[in-house]
């Protein structure tokens, strides 16, 4: 797939180690990569359910739950982002699974892959401080999810020799990804001293730490990713009420909450930990555009 893709005259960071630079999911976070890669000269290969072609990015429609779809995904000395969430129930990723089978059937595989996970694998600490080497203690299926890919990426990277670096990424934020509808509704949050730790990372940075984390790896690794803002989630709602001058939504005890919130909402509720990001300070030297979370809103409003 990715034969030809490298065109541009511009010499980039990706041309000398990698064939190109190949997405699996084109989101929101796989497009703004897919931006940093080309500002830089390299091929980019999207992969996603939908074709969406554009903006200098060779795209190729598959499913992660058809295996049959994935024929013919040569990733051979391509750097591969796999972005792509996993089913909305069960304990594991089979869309992982698919897509290393697929993998295996060519003799050349990816120098490197870079995946996102989330920070939910660690479960609830009551606010105290995770670290990569933290132990995994999933409580809820989603998180078990992400666990079971994860492991299955690692797994099959030291099998494989294919360095596999997993990003624990907590809360997105940036243009659309704000819970305005939430907070416009009026929808209850927790009492703020019953309120969960919370972590989070505008769009653009985590885009840009994705690129830091294929070039600077020292190799298989882990890390956590957020801005390092010690807030709650309650913090977070009020925050953007104030900031887009909008009515903040009422605060409800535990006992309220369980008949008022959504159980979706609560199972992020009962988990509170905070992450530390020293590794991705120090080895990805990404310095963030948005350190805090008024930054990144002013950003936001500006291209409104």
């Amino acid at each position: 797939m990715c034969i030809n893709t490298l065109k541009s005259s511009k010499r980039s960071t990706a041309e000398s180690r990698f064939k190109c630079v190949l997405i699996i999911g084109l989101g929101d976070i796989g497009r703004r990569v897919a931006g940093l890669w080309r500002a830089e000269g390299a091929g980019v290969v999207g992969v996603s359910r939908q074709a969406r072609a554009g903006h200098g990015i060779v795209t190729r429609q598959a499913d992660l739950d058809d295996p049959q779809s994935l024929q013919g995904l040569d990733a051979g000395d391509a750097l591969l982002y796999y972005f792509v969430p996993p089913p909305p129930q069960g304990r594991s990723d089979p869309r992982v699974a698919n897509l290393l089978t697929a993998l295996e059937q060519y003799t050349s595989l990816p120098r490197r892959i870079v995946a996102i996970s989330t920070t939910g694998i660690y479960g609830d600490h009551r606010g105290g401080w995770v670290t990569e080497e933290t132990p995994p203690n999933p409580q809820v299926d989603r998180a078990f999810r992400r666990l079971d890919g994860e492991t299955r990426l690692r797994a099959w990277g030291e099998a494989h020799q294919v360095d596999v670096i997993i990003l624990r990424v907590g809360g997105i934020y940036g243009p659309n990804r704000l819970p305005m509808a939430r907070i416009e509704a009026g929808t209850p949050v927790l009492q703020e001293e019953l309120a969960p730790k919370t972590n989070r990372i505008h769009a653009d940075d985590l885009a840009r730490v994705c690129v830091a984390a294929a070039k600077r790896a020292p190799g298989p690794r882990i890390y956590n990713v957020s801005d390092g803002q010690d807030s709650n989630m309650t913090e977070y709602f009020y925050t953007l009420a104030d900031f887009f001058g909008l009515p903040r939504p009422p605060a409800v005890d535990w006992d309220e909450a369980e008949r008022c919130i959504s159980k979706g909402m609560l199972s992020y509720l009962r988990e509170s930990r905070r992450m530390d990001t020293t590794r991705m300070q120090k080895e990805l030297g990404v310095g963030l555009k948005y350190p805090d979370l008024l930054s990144g809103l002013r950003a936001i409003k500006e291209r409104a």
